[in-house]
């Protein structure tokens, strides 16, 4: 398990060593510096530890308009939305492949689906994971791994406050609990599926009516969605 505060997964790992008689390893990298991906990997390496699934979590948001928000902060999305994910998938790919087995979960979103308005970094962002993964798991599809993207919708998490997203129409009471999607995410990539999408009216939106409907149309409900009621 990795993430930046440390202390937290500490008492996450103790909690499921108690649980559930596991093994249980923390360690605590910011993925979005430049050299956190490979710190990573060595890491691990040094542990002697066999990597069979990878989970490519870490991420996050933003809200506004794009000429308005830090720049610096949108390009910190894009190394944490992408640049991580993809050196994280690069760095333990290949001895997946020696082994000829492994399982890859890359955590995507419905907003990766189509562009965002007032969250144009991020909706790219996850396009790029969404296109990514699917590439991927046609080149491996005889290797013996596969490559499930997760497209949530709204979860109840922190992101939302991290992600100046508080009081947004299109997520006040459409949210799922961390816990469910983690399950769903998880059968999903267990099942060797390409794209799981777990709330069905967002599936049922994006797969048979988004598709159908013009770009400027897509883009107002998009607009729309993200929008704050406040405003």
């Amino acid at each position: 398990m990795v993430a930046r505060r440390k202390e937290a997964l500490d008492e996450l790992a103790a909690e499921l060593r108690s649980a559930h008689g596991i093994v249980a390893d923390v360690a605590g990298v910011d993925l979005g510096q430049a050299d956190g991906a490979n710190r990573l990997f060595e890491e691990v390496r040094a542990r002697g530890r066999e990597i069979n699934y990878l989970v490519n979590n870490a991420g996050f948001g933003g809200h506004g308009f794009f000429h308005e928000q830090d720049l610096t902060r949108n390009l910190a999305m894009v190394d944490l939305n992408i640049k991580a994910l993809m050196m994280l998938t690069s760095l333990f790919l290949p001895e997946m492949i020696e082994r000829g087995s492994g399982r890859i979960l890359n955590v995507g979103s419905t907003a990766g689906m189509i562009p965002g308005p007032l969250q144009a970094t991020y909706h790219a962002s996850k396009a790029f994971v969404n296109s990514f993964s699917q590439a991927l798991a046609n080149e491996l599809e005889d290797k013996g791994i596969t490559v499930t993207v997760l497209a949530p919708g709204p979860v109840a998490t922190e992101f939302f406050d991290r992600a100046n997203m508080l009081g947004v129409s299109g997520i006040k009471d459409n949210m799922a609990s961390a816990h469910s999607v983690a399950r769903f995410g998880y059968d999903a990539m267990m099942s060797g599926n390409l794209v799981a999408i777990n709330d069905p009216k967002l599936r049922f939106l994006l797969r048979w009516v988004t598709p159908f409907l013009s770009r400027s149309r897509v883009l107002s409900m998009a607009r729309r969605f993200s929008e704050k009621e406040a405003e």
